[in-house]
Parts: structure tokens; C-alpha cells; sequence
């Protein structure tokens, strides 16, 4: 049973299940959510614990299946933490994973945590995963959106008693905040975590806010796409500014941007030839919140504008391979943001 991560402390009031696996890419809600768990374990008598970490494609299931199955002479009650890193089971992996699921199932004095990475579409739809979420409860954590962030900084503000001032002022010290920590949870936490070192409980004003907080933001090339597509300028020069100084490759950055427009004019193509939008941005392989970019961008772009975004796409490919290109910047950084604003631009304008 998939269960939103919101809801779990509810959940473990009510009861323990005796398997729970957690999937996701944000390390910091992934840890406090297996803490949460322990915790409610400790109370109810589970002492013991091992842990396992599958390497390999090779990896020895049996002393997992062994350790789930038994308990030690010293404790009634036991955790068994089983770590994928990869989501990949192994060759042997998917039907020990589902003999796990059924010794849960079968025995009370055993509870099983899994913990996956975010997984592929291949994985989600495999008979292991299907077993893990149907024989317990699944928890998929992922890293908030960015226009998540300032409603997740205030309430984490509120658990330690603290709180921005109301109106235009705090919703102004929550964006400056999640531009700070963007990407990077764990140091968001910090942060959050030193205002209470440095200031009472209560109001906190933006200038206490600003003179405290750390720029500590992480970027993600596909997030970059994104901020282009939704039209955030700002954002996006923060970016591209930050993808740099953490010595991303220019060439890959230029290349999914690059490929995006591709991608915008093969459906704008297949539209014109009478191909319905979702059918043509099925086609491109485009769904889920990719998808919802591309309808926003898509009546945005002209077949003029996409015409010029494709040559000035071009000549930055040049220019990140040493060529010079005449009235462009000959720094490759410098080009390719001057590519992306000019997009951002675009997919801001009316058609």
C-alpha cells in the first residue's frame, strides 16, 4: 500500500506494519522517515537489528533470507534493513525479494525496511516492487519541487517555534530562502536549524533571515529546463550561474537544453501534419510533469521562434567545441546563458 509521506506518523500511532519499504532521492526526509520508524520499533520491543547492503548483480541472498526468518537467543523482536542502492536486485534478487515479503507476512517478531533509490519506470512496473507494495506499506520521498519550498522552510520553522512575519514581507524572506538552499535539503536543515541557535522563538524579519542563511543551493540540469520552460528568468541565471561553479560540463548542460528544443519542434512539426498534441508528445517520449512543460511552452513558440532557438542552439554547440561564432560571447558559460534566457524569454511571451 503506497502511503504519503505526510501521513506516516499517523499511521505509526496506530500501529506497525511489518514491512515498509522507502524509495526516493531526497536523503534527508529518507533518513527521518526510517528514524520514525525505528523509533515506533524500540517502543515496541524490536531490540535487535541488522542491516545488509546489496553489491552487485551477484549478491548472496541467503544470509538475508536466514536473518529475516530467525531471531537471536537475546532479543523477541528484530529489524531487518535490507539497502539497494542501485534498485537492482540481482540476478537472484527478485524472488528472494518476494520470499521476503511472504516471511513478513508469515512472522510477527520480524520487521523488514527497504530502501531504494528513485526508481526507473521498469522498475516500478517489475514483480519485486509490485510484492514489496502490496505485502507492506511504500513510502516514495522525493526531493520537494521548488515551488514547494517555502511552505516546507515555514513549517519546519513552525516545529521549532518559529515563523515569518505575515503579508508581502515573509513571503519574500521564504523565496529568498528556498533560492538559497534549492536542491540541497540537508543543508536547508542546517539552516533552519541555526536559526534556532541564533534567534528566540517567535517572529523572525527577513534582514535576520538574509544575514543568517547560507547560499548553499545544489542545481540539477534537469531542473534547469524546467525554470526555462515555466519562464523564470531570475531563476534560471541563478542556475546556470551555480551548474558552473559546481563544475558541471558545459556540453552536457547545452546538450539537454539543445535537445528540448529538438524535441519542441518535432511535435510542433507533427501538429501542423494534423498529429493531435498528446499523441505527438507521446511519440517524443514526453509525460508527467515534463509533459505539462511542453503544453505550457509549446502555444509560447512560433515555428519563427523555434526556428531561431535551433540556429542559436547550434552555434553554442560550436562555441562549447572551440569555434568562434560572429556578435556571440567566446566563453561557452557566457553563450549558453545567453541560449537559455533568450528561451526563458520566449516561453514567457505571448504567441
Amino acid at each position: 500500500m503506497q502511503l504519503p509521506l505526510p501521513q506516516l506518523a499517523a499511521h505509526l500511532q496506530k500501529g506497525l506494519r511489518s514491512l515498509y519499504t522507502l524509495h526516493g532521492d531526497e536523503p534527508l526526509q529518507m533518513q527521518e522517515a526510517a528514524d520514525a520508524i525505528r523509533a515506533a520499533a524500540r517502543s515496541q520491543g524490536y531490540t535487535e537489528r541488522t542491516v545488509h547492503t546489496v553489491q552487485g548483480a551477484h549478491f548472496d541472498w541467503s544470509e538475508v533470507l536466514a536473518s529475516g526468518g530467525s531471531l537471536s537467543l537475546f532479543a523477541d523482536r528484530q529489524i531487518v534493513e535490507v539497502r539497494m542502492p542501485t534498485g537492482k536486485p540481482g540476478k537472484d534478487g527478485a524472488g528472494a525479494i518476494e520470499q521476503l515479503v511472504q516471511q513478513a507476512q508469515d512472522n510477527d517478531s520480524t520487521l523488514t525496511l527497504f530502501f531504494l533509490p528513485r526508481l526507473d519506470s521498469a522498475s516500478r512496473k517489475s514483480s519485486w516492487f509490485a510484492a514489496l507494495e502490496g505485502g507492506g506499506i511504500s513510502l516514495s520521498i522525493d526531493t520537494p519541487e521548488r515551488a514547494a519550498l517555502p511552505q516546507w522552510i515555514a513549517q519546519r520553522l513552525q516545529m521549532q517555534g518559529q515563523h515569518v512575519v505575515s503579508g508581502e514581507e515573509g513571503q519574500r524572506t521564504l523565496q529568498f530562502f528556498a533560492d538559497c538552499v534549492e536542491g540541497n535539503l540537508l543543508a536547508a536543515h542546517q539552516e533552519i536549524q541555526k536559526l534556532a541557535l541564533l534567534y528566540p522563538e517567535g517572529e523572525l524579519r527577513q534582514a535576520q533571515v538574509e544575514a543568517a542563511v547560507r547560499p548553499v543551493a545544489r542545481y540539477d540540469v534537469l531542473k534547469l529546463t524546467e525554470a526555462v520552460f515555466s519562464g523564470q528568468v531570475e531563476r534560471v541565471h541563478r542556475m546556470l550561474v551555480g551548474l558552473q561553479a559546481e563544475g558541471e560540463a558545459v556540453v552536457r548542460v547545452h546538450y539537454t537544453l539543445a535537445e528540448d528544443i529538438r524535441a519542441l519542434k518535432r511535435v510542433q512539426d507533427a501538429v501542423a501534419a494534423g498529429q493531435p498534441q498528446p499523441v505527438a508528445l507521446r511519440a517524443q517520449r514526453i509525460w508527467g510533469a515534463r509533459e505539462r512543460l511542453f503544453e505550457r511552452a509549446l502555444p509560447r513558440m512560433t515555428p519563427r521562434r523555434l526556428a531561431d532557438l535551433l540556429q542559436a542552439a547550434h552555434r553554442v554547440d560550436g562555441i562549447t567545441k572551440g569555434l568562434k561564432v560572429p556578435d556571440w560571447p567566446a566563453e561557452p558559460w557566457q553563450a549558453l546563458q545567453r541560449l537559455a534566457l533568450r528561451m526563458t524569454h520566449m516561453c514567457r511571451a505571448r504567441s
